[in-house]
C-alpha cells in the first residue's frame, strides 16, 4: 500500500513538473514588431520653451483662497508666443478662464477624434524652515534658492544636462510636447485626417474639479466621443522591475482609487501633570497603528496580470517558470511584491498616514487629536469598502470618520485589443525598440477618470525614463529625455492621425 501511494506521488509529482516546464518554455513574449524610427534633432529653441514653461509658477494649492490666477494667465500668453501656428490654425477654446483646449481638425469626419491630455498645474515647494517665502499673490518666486533644492524650483535651469524645476515632470512635459509637436508638423505642412483634441487643465494636482471635469462637460454637451484618450500615467523604466535588464514601458489601463478619512477623538484634555488613563493622543495613535498592522488583502488585478504576463518570459529561467504558473504560484508572487513600495501598492489598497493634529503646549493635554489617512483603492473595491474595513479594525466609537473632500473610485479596465493602446504601443516600440511595452495600474490619479463617460479606452503613459524629483526636490528631465518625448509626441500625431 505504501509503496502504491508512493508510485502515485511521484507520478504525480512528474506530472506536475512537466506541466511546469512545458508552461514555462512555450512562455513567450507578444510584443508589437515595428521598425525603429529615426529621431530628429531638436533645437536649442524647443529647449528654450520648456525652461521657460517652467518658470510660470502655476501652482495649485489645496487652500482656494490661496490660487493666483497671474501664472496662469502669463502662461497662456506664452503657449500662444511660443507656438504661433498652434495657436493660429487650431481651435482654441478657454475652458472655465484657466484650462485650455485646442482642436486640430482632421479632413475624415467619420473617424473619430482622439483626446491627448496634459495639465499646466504644479503642486507646492516644501518650503524648509527659516527659508524663503513663496510670494504666492503675485506669482514670483525670490532669487535666492532653497536650501534642499540644488538649481531654483521656478528657475527652469539648463545644468548637468537637464532642464530643471517643478513642472518638468509633473506635467508640462506633456503639454510643451505635444505643442512642439504640433508647431513642427504644422511648418512641415502636416494635416491630420483624424481630429485630435488637446486638453490642458488647470487643477489636476487637486482633484481635477474646476478644469478636466469641465473640459469633459464641455465635450458631452458638443457630443463629441473621442476614440481614445492618453494622459500621464505610465513611464518607461529600467530601475522599477527587478530581474528586467531592458526597460519597460507601462501603459496604465487602470488608475486606482482615492479617499482621505479623517480619525478624530474628543476626550477630557486638563493639566499635563495629571492624565487621564487614557489621551486623546493615545487613542488616535492605537488606531493608526491597528490599521498599518491590518492591511487590506493583496490580489492581482487584470493590468497587474497582464503586466507579469508580458515581463514573465524576459525572466531568468527559475523566476520564469513562477511566472508562468501563477495558478500554483499566485502567492509567492504576491509575497514578493509586497515587499517593496511600488510592488505592495500595485497588488493592495493602501493605507498612509499623512497629517496628524494635536496639542498646542506642552504642560496642556489636548482634548482633541486627528490624522488624515490616505488609501489608493484597488480595482475591485470601493470607498464603502475602505470604511467598512476601517471600522472592522478600528471597533471603537471614540473614533470617529470623516471622508475627505475629494473622492475617486477606481477606474475601469481600458481594453488592450483595441486602437488606442494598440498605437500607442506601435509608436513606443518605433521609439523605443529595445521596450518591454505592457499594461500597467496606475496607482496614482489622473485627470483621464473623468473621460471615461465618452470611452472605454482611457490610457496613460509619459514618454520618460525613470524621473527624478516627481513631486520632490529637484525635480528635473534630462535633455535626453526631453528630446526623445518630442520625438514620440512628433511620431504618435502622425500615427494617430492617419
Amino acid at each position: 500500500m505504501v509503496k502504491k501511494i508512493l508510485t502515485l506521488f511521484l507520478l504525480g509529482f512528474i506530472l506536475l513538473l512537466g506541466v511546469l516546464l512545458f508552461n514555462t518554455l512555450t512562455y513567450k513574449n507578444n510584443q508589437p514588431d515595428f521598425e525603429p524610427v529615426s529621431h530628429f534633432e531638436v533645437g536649442e529653441k524647443s529647449i528654450q520653451n520648456f525652461s521657460r514653461a517652467i518658470q510660470f509658477p502655476t501652482i495649485s494649492f489645496e487652500d482656494p483662497n490661496d490660487f493666483d490666477s497671474i501664472p496662469f494667465l502669463a502662461f497662456h500668453q506664452f503657449l500662444s508666443e511660443a507656438y504661433p501656428l498652434a495657436d493660429s490654425l487650431l481651435e482654441k477654446k478657454v475652458i472655465n478662464k484657466y484650462s485650455l483646449l485646442y482642436k486640430w481638425e482632421g479632413q475624415n469626419k467619420a473617424l473619430k477624434p482622439a483626446i491627448l491630455m496634459g495639465h499646466m498645474d504644479v503642486v507646492p515647494i516644501e518650503k524648509p524652515q527659516n527659508q524663503i517665502e513663496f510670494e504666492r499673490r503675485v506669482g514670483k518666486l525670490k532669487k535666492e534658492m532653497y536650501s534642499t533644492w540644488e538649481h531654483p524650483p521656478f528657475g527652469g535651469d539648463i545644468a548637468d544636462g537637464h532642464i530643471w524645476g517643478r513642472g518638468a515632470i509633473d506635467d508640462k512635459i506633456s503639454i510643451i510636447g505635444n505643442l512642439e509637436a504640433v508647431e513642427k508638423l504644422l511648418t512641415e505642412g502636416y494635416s491630420p485626417e483624424r481630429t485630435i483634441y488637446f486638453a490642458f487643465g488647470h487643477d489636476e494636482e487637486i482633484g481635477g474639479k474646476e478644469g478636466a471635469i469641465k473640459i469633459v462637460e464641455y465635450l458631452k454637451e458638443n457630443n463629441i466621443q473621442p476614440e481614445f484618450v492618453m494622459d500621464e500615467g505610465g513611464i518607461i523604466t529600467g530601475e522599477k522591475v527587478p530581474g528586467i535588464d531592458v526597460p519597460v514601458a507601462l501603459i496604465g489601463t487602470a488608475e486606482k482609487g482615492f479617499l482621505s478619512v479623517e480619525l478624530s477623538i474628543n476626550l477630557p484634555g486638563g493639566h499635563s501633570s495629571m492624565p487621564q488613563s487614557e489621551t486623546a493622543i493615545e487613542v488616535l495613535s492605537r488606531a493608526i497603528v491597528k490599521l498599518r498592522d491590518n492591511q487590506f488583502e493583496k490580489k492581482l488585478t487584470p493590468p497587474v496580470r497582464e503586466l507579469l504576463g508580458n515581463i514573465g518570459p524576459e525572466m531568468p529561467f527559475l523566476q520564469r517558470i513562477v511566472f508562468a504558473n501563477l495558478w500554483l504560484f499566485e502567492g509567492v508572487v504576491l509575497s514578493i511584491y509586497e515587499k517593496s513600495p511600488a510592488g505592495n501598492a500595485s497588488v493592495r489598497t493602501t493605507t498612509a498616514p499623512t497629517i496628524i493634529n494635536s496639542g498646542f503646549k506642552d504642560n496642556v493635554l489636548p482634548s482633541e487629536a486627528k490624522a488624515t489617512i490616505n488609501f489608493r483603492v484597488l480595482p475591485g473595491e470601493t470607498s464603502e469598502d475602505v470604511i467598512a474595513h476601517i471600522r472592522e479594525i478600528l471597533q471603537d466609537n471614540r473614533v470617529q470618520l470623516k471622508i475627505g473632500g475629494f473622492k475617486s473610485e477606481p477606474t475601469p479596465v481600458s481594453p488592450t485589443e483595441a486602437f488606442g493602446y494598440h498605437i500607442i504601443a506601435q509608436t513606443v516600440k518605433q521609439q523605443f525598440p529595445e521596450a518591454i511595452v505592457t499594461p500597467y495600474l496606475v496607482v496614482g490619479g489622473t485627470d483621464s477618470r473623468y473621460y471615461r463617460e465618452l470611452t472605454d479606452q482611457i490610457y496613460r503613459f509619459m514618454p520618460v525614463t525613470d524621473p527624478i524629483g516627481f513631486h520632490d526636490i529637484n525635480e528635473r528631465i534630462s535633455i535626453e529625455d526631453f528630446s526623445k518625448s518630442l520625438n514620440f509626441y512628433y511620431l504618435l500625431l502622425k500615427n494617430v492621425g492617419k
